[in-house]
């Protein structure tokens, strides 16, 4: 199998079994990594990472993989950009296209990447926008893997505001990989009906499934994962906060869920998380609504079940297979 050349925008565009090679491949990696064995398989190569919203996560992990990859990595904010600014999107693409092998993008429109990949002529990868998070769904799925042993059949809940954009590619890769997927949120935070008929008519291709519940007693039953995200996403206006915070806190993933959920199940976040005052935004939170845990309690984040560190780390080996596999002949 072979996705050279390809730009990786959204799980919608990969099979099945291209995800399954991706997934394989960043076992691989991850394995050399840990064991110290060198993959520096694209020497001389050089990638730009564009960000238009803020990370710890996604910017690391492409840097790291680069690097161990051989190759350059080139990282550029609004500031240093003068994309959409003095130069349309379509010229940037162009241009960028001319001097790099590859091209990151996270920040706000699907659109965006979708014309990156159309004009630069090199494989485009999203980091993240506001309707789609495809890298974080490789990561989810392989730690997933690791610590049940398994993908087809397993329960997945996430818990929240289902509209965003890991819950929409939640939905997608577990649809894509034969698994049940359930969001358990106020009906009003369902996600798009045209998103979820897509999700329905690829898990029945598969063996998998798509629940929409507004019951937390129903959407946390026999569940093999709980998975949540923060309430309010990057660049929505501080008033939201009120809103979804009456909505979503009967939706907080706590005990009580995990006492309803199965044997053995594990808690996952995509990060950053509010389960404890140690951030500005947490104490904030603390100051103007007396919440001292939003999303999460610090118990479960804490907790034996929580495998969120091993998720994260799971960002670097799928990213860096991203990058091999779409980049690499071999």
């Amino acid at each position: 199998m072979t996705l050279y050349g390809r730009s990786f925008l959204t799980l919608l565009d990969f099979t099945p079994d291209e995800i399954r090679y991706l997934l394989d491949l960043a076992k691989r990696l991850k394995r050399e990594k840990h064991l110290r064995i060198g993959h520096r398989h694209l020497m001389g190569r050089n990638i730009v990472l564009l960000f238009e919203k803020t990370s710890t996560r996604t910017r690391c992990a492409f840097e790291v993989a680069g690097r161990d990859l051989g190759m350059g990595v080139t990282f550029l904010d609004p500031a240093s950009s003068q994309m959409g600014k003095k130069e349309s999107l379509e010229d940037t693409a162009r241009v960028l296209g001319r001097m790099y092998d590859g091209i990151e993008y996270r920040g706000f429109s699907q659109n965006t990447v979708e014309l990156l990949a159309k004009y630069s002529g090199v494989p485009v990868w999203n980091g993240l926008t506001d309707q789609f998070h495809p890298t974080q769904m490789l990561a989810d799925l392989l730690t997933i893997e690791e610590h049940l042993g398994r993908l087809t059949g397993v329960r997945v809940t996430f818990m929240g505001d289902a509209r965003n954009n890991v819950a929409n590619s939640l939905m997608i890769a577990c649809a894509k990989m034969g698994m049940h997927f359930t969001a358990c949120a106020p009906e009003k935070l369902f996600p798009a009906e045209d998103l979820v008929k897509k999700a329905r008519e690829i898990a029945e291709n598969t063996g998998g499934s798509v629940t929409l519940t507004s019951s937390v007693a129903e959407g946390t039953q026999s569940a093999d994962v709980l998975y949540t995200d923060i309430w309010v996403s990057m660049g929505e206006p501080e008033s939201v906060w009120k809103e979804r915070i009456d909505l979503l806190l009967p939706y907080q993933v706590n005990e009580a869920a995990f006492a309803n959920a199965a044997e053995g199940a594990i808690f996952m976040h995509c990060l950053p998380s509010y389960h404890d005052l140690k951030t500005e935004v947490g104490r904030e939170i603390h100051e103007k609504f007396g919440l001292t845990e939003m999303e999460v309690t610090n118990a479960v984040f804490e907790g034996e079940r929580s495998v969120v560190f091993d998720e994260a780390e799971n960002r670097l080996h799928t990213i860096k297979a991203v990058i091999l596999a779409t980049l690499s002949k071999q």
